[in-house]
């Protein structure tokens, strides 16, 4: 029995396997659809669909740098529970995607699934159906971001949170980049700044603090008889706050109150007799933004015995 593409589109609709797959399951099955759709089933491929429906909200934030040095990424990649983050088959997955976007450099998450995995014969979206299949949960890549320059990785927590760091410098010994990198990188996975600079903070963001900052001043009775000037200073002062507490390089450096992040990368290269500077950065905390599926174990288990 023969088929034909729209056959195998059908199959890829009724199953939500590869295309490849189907083509294949079909192939073997001699055109007979429901034969096909066992057959990927016996595969296991058509369960990991039924999975893909399911909330990823754990994993990992993973992140590293090429062994040049010169090629970093960030990575995040979801489970349905935090168990799959301890799981080393998972954990080498998730390796080997940070390693296929530093070679593959690839600009979005579909081209990433498209392309063969770094050492490997098989595509990133293969290596991933595998992992499903093989650890029963829902596993999705969410993001990345890779960078080419001086970068220093940090993971925080076991891959709780994954930064990145690019960094613009000039005689600069290795050793001083990933020490002061180090200290920069913790200093975003604690702090978790918005911004890099006063420079870099959007101007509709800006105009809003102010807009809140002025009805926090003029709400507050003790202000009542104050010009309209003096109110306007106030705001200002306070805006300096709000880089303080939102601008990496603005913000204390946890090591040291005293100093600021940006005085402490200077006195740092300094010392080195080099330059260096942050020229962005990239923080990724696992889950966030991703509506969690609250589980009540034990109505789950009551509805079992019954």
């Amino acid at each position: 029995m023969s088929f034909t593409a729209k056959d195998v589109a059908a199959l890829r609709e009724k199953t939500g396997c590869g295309m490849m797959d189907c083509k294949k399951a079909l192939t073997e099955a001699n055109g007979d659809m429901e034969k096909a759709t066992e057959l990927l089933r016996e595969k296991g491929l058509a369960a990991s669909v039924k999975k893909a429906g399911r909330i990823a909200a754990e994993g990992v934030a993973f992140a590293m740098v090429s062994e040049c040095g010169k090629v970093g990424v960030v990575i995040e990649v979801n489970a349905e529970t935090d168990f799959v983050a301890k799981n080393a088959s998972f954990n080498e997955f998730v390796k080997t995607c940070a390693e296929t976007v530093i070679h593959g450099n690839p600009a979005t998450v579909e081209e990433l699934l498209a392309m063969k995995a770094y050492n490997s014969e098989d595509t990133v979206d293969a290596l991933l159906k595998d992992k499903i299949l093989t650890i029963g949960e829902n596993i999705k890549i969410r993001r990345f971001a890779r960078y080419e320059g001086d970068c220093v990785a940090y993971v925080h927590g076991g891959g709780r949170i994954g930064v990145l760091v690019r960094f613009e410098t000039e005689n600069i010994p290795a050793e001083v980049l990933h020490e002061v990198g180090k200290d920069v990188a913790m200093q975003i996975a604690a702090l978790n700044p918005l911004y890099l600079d006063e420079t870099t903070v959007p101007a509709e963001a800006l105009d809003k603090e102010k807009e809140i900052l002025m009805a926090q001043i003029q709400n507050d009775p003790k202000n009542a008889k104050k010009p309209q000037n003096i109110i306007e200073k106030m705001v200002t002062g306070r805006i300096g706050k709000f880089y303080e507490n939102n601008c990496l390089l603005q913000q204390a450096f946890v090591k040291n109150g005293d100093i600021s992040v940006q005085k402490y990368i200077d006195e740092e290269a300094k010392k080195a007799g080099g330059t260096m500077k942050v020229a962005e950065f990239t923080r990724f905390e696992k889950g966030e933004g991703i509506e969690k599926r609250s589980d009540d174990f034990a109505a789950e288990v009551a509805s079992m015995i019954k």
